[in-house]
């Protein structure tokens, strides 16, 4: 590569993670995507502030409980997207400019195919999802309406997830932030609009959610197409490597096939919960929200380890790698620690604030009091996962995953269920039950690999 070629890096937003301060590094790129995530639930928690004060409680389960259903689908994509911030982040990290840009320019192209696929399997697929699920039949149509709707603008959701991760791979967390911040804030006054000013109810939540989601696809297509980094999008480049794309499937199919059966098998664990009527349901909603947020420390460092691993085995720095993933790990815990401190004290104002029924309120404290506790383990699960993700090696996480959070949790429902007590909290414990065990596996595992063997990039 040029030196004229590669002074476009620096003059753009792109981040050589290769060297300097690996801490600094690590928690300079996750701030963007803690904030950016955080005002993403922030407009998620709007819609069901929005519902739960505005229309009903049925109408509060309905759009509270939909993440299941939603997350098949995207988390799929997003695995796949993660396949090509690995492969893009690799061949940055090695400086060769040339197959960045072809990877980019083939991700667009795969992202362009798999909209128009997930839009026709979503809407058609609502009614057989809700049925699976158990949705009470009180919750049924608005639940049905405001996935349809939801899906029917799933390409934005797409779009943008796949233009943040290509500019994330090169160390550009910055600009996907202030794309999110100006999407959740345009979220929440529609949401108000849609919903107190003109009654449409769930409705307008969900129009709210899909114009809001296109105006972050815009944003981040229009970054791509007019920015100076590599990683800049002409139609004139807009071909298809086959070669690359089947490099970046290799690495995020595992990853996207273990995000969607895990999500399709979370179908099965919300249908328990439902069993329990709506009320329950809107406590769960309610721990939700909260369990997300308090995610979103672990979720943004498990970016940062993979892309700073991703770099630097893309030059072939082994121990530095291996240093940003532990320190990427004991940041997580840091962070998580202390946010969940802070739920479990004000669990009560928390539920309230989103609902006044007192059963609702009952369900809700007592979920974040019993379950938030064990999420500091899930840092270990996504930080190691994120590193050994960045390193090309996506099947290990891969069938992890899917043994602690799929075949244990529904092997344990249903012994439980059946065999010992039908009752929601130790239904509610599969998933820190599930937690627990991936992390141990996940820990054992990625202690005896061979990091630096695993790297993707060639040339």
């Amino acid at each position: 590569m040029s030196t004229k070629g590669f002074s476009l890096l620096r003059r753009s937003r792109d981040t050589d993670m290769t060297t300097g301060n690996v801490a600094k590094h690590l928690i300079l790129f996750a701030l963007p995507l803690i904030a950016g995530n955080l005002f993403q639930q922030l407009y998620n928690m709007v819609d069901t502030w929005v519902v739960g004060n505005f229309v009903s409680d049925e109408a509060f389960s309905a759009v509270g409980t939909v993440a299941p259903v939603i997350n098949v689908l995207i988390f799929f994509f997003m695995g796949l997207a993660n396949g090509c911030g690995v492969v893009i982040s690799q061949f940055f990290g090695a400086q060769n400019k040339e197959t960045v840009r072809r990877a980019v320019h083939s991700a667009i192209l795969m992202t362009f195919g798999l909209s128009i696929l997930f839009t026709v399997i979503g809407v058609s697929g609502v009614p057989l999802m809700l049925r699976i699920m158990r949705t009470p039949a009180d919750v049924f149509p608005d639940q049905k309406l405001y996935l349809q709707i939801y899906f029917s603008g799933i390409a934005a959701m797409l779009f943008y997830n796949m233009g943040a991760g290509i500019l994330r791979a090169v160390g550009d967390s910055t600009r996907p932030f202030f794309f999110l911040v100006t999407a959740s804030l345009t979220n929440i006054v529609l949401d108000l609009v849609f919903v107190i000013w003109f009654g449409m109810g769930v409705e307008g939540v969900a129009l709210a959610t899909i114009l809001s989601q296109a105006l972050s696809a815009i944003l981040v297509l229009r970054t791509l197409f007019t920015t100076d980094s590599v990683v800049r999008i002409t139609m004139k480049e807009m071909k298809m490597d086959w070669q690359l794309l089947r490099k970046m499937v290799l690495i995020g199919l595992p990853a996207a096939i273990q995000s969607a059966i895990t999500s399709f098998s979370n179908v099965f664990v919300q249908s328990y919960i439902n069993q329990f009527g709506k009320e329950a349901m809107g406590g769960w909603t309610v721990y939700a929200k909260v369990d997300a947020i308090n995610f979103l420390p672990i979720q943004s460092l498990q970016m940062s380890a993979m892309t700073f691993v991703g770099q630097n085995l893309g030059r072939n720095q082994v121990e530095r790698a291996k240093k940003g993933a532990n320190t990427a790990l004991a940041i997580a815990v840091s962070c998580t620690a202390v946010t969940t401190i802070i739920i479990m004290v004000f669990a009560p104002q928390i539920v309230w604030f989103f609902n006044k029924n007192e059963d609702v309120l009952f369900y809700g404290v007592l979920l974040m009091r019993r379950l938030v506790p064990f999420q500091p383990v899930c840092a270990v699960t996504q930080v190691y996962a994120g590193a050994l993700r960045g390193s090309g090696d996506s099947k290990a996480p891969m069938y992890i995953m899917l043994l602690s959070y799929v075949v244990f949790r529904q092997v344990y429902l249903f012994v439980v269920s059946n065999f010992i007590v039908n009752e929601f909290l130790p239904l509610a414990a599969a998933y820190p039950a599930g937690w627990i065990l991936c992390a141990v596996i996940t820990f054992v595992y990625y202690r005896h690999t061979d990091f630096g063997a695993k790297r993707v990039t060639a040339s």
